[in-house]
């Protein structure tokens, strides 16, 4: 009796060996998420602009936020939303903005933006680990914000 329960317990681990096994993920750091911030700042800064600066997670769960002084209240959530839409593909917003030609429906999606200043994190590797979104300037000055936060912080995304 004891040897059946051992043999059938073995075959189940053997069996289960494959689900156990955890998937190793590359996972959006808070210090990182920090230095794509400051980056962005120290761009807008430079600029004149005041920015919200939104950072999440490849779940869109908010990793880090930033809210410049001066920056406009309605921009926060229009930080979010960026992010957010560049949380679930693995391109800008921008992008989005452009398929939104060709599939006008896209544009009405409850939650998705289509114009620039939202823009994936990605390992040096091509790995999705999140998404930066920016507002409070003109689009075209939040994308170059945004990319500036991304490239203050490529050696943490090695």
């Amino acid at each position: 009796m004891i040897r059946t329960l051992t043999t059938a317990a073995a075959v189940t681990l053997i069996a289960c060996a494959p689900a156990l096994a955890q998937e190793k993920k590359t996972v959006l750091g808070i210090d990182t998420a920090k230095k794509i911030a400051a980056g962005c700042v120290a761009k807008a800064k430079a600029e004149g602009w005041r920015m919200n600066i939104a950072i999440v997670d490849d779940g869109g769960n908010l990793k880090y936020f930033e809210r410049m002084d001066g920056s406009f209240r309605g921009s926060i959530e229009i930080a979010q939303l960026k992010a957010n839409t560049s949380s679930m593909f693995p391109f800008p917003s921008k992008m989005l903005g452009e398929i939104a030609q060709r599939v006008p429906g896209i544009a009405h999606v409850p939650g998705l933006v289509t114009f620039e200043g939202g823009v994936p994190i990605k390992t040096a590797g091509g790995e999705h680990i999140g998404a930066i979104g920016v507002s409070g300037a003109s689009s075209e000055q939040d994308g170059l914000c945004a990319q500036a936060g991304l490239d203050a912080a490529r050696d943490d995304l090695k």
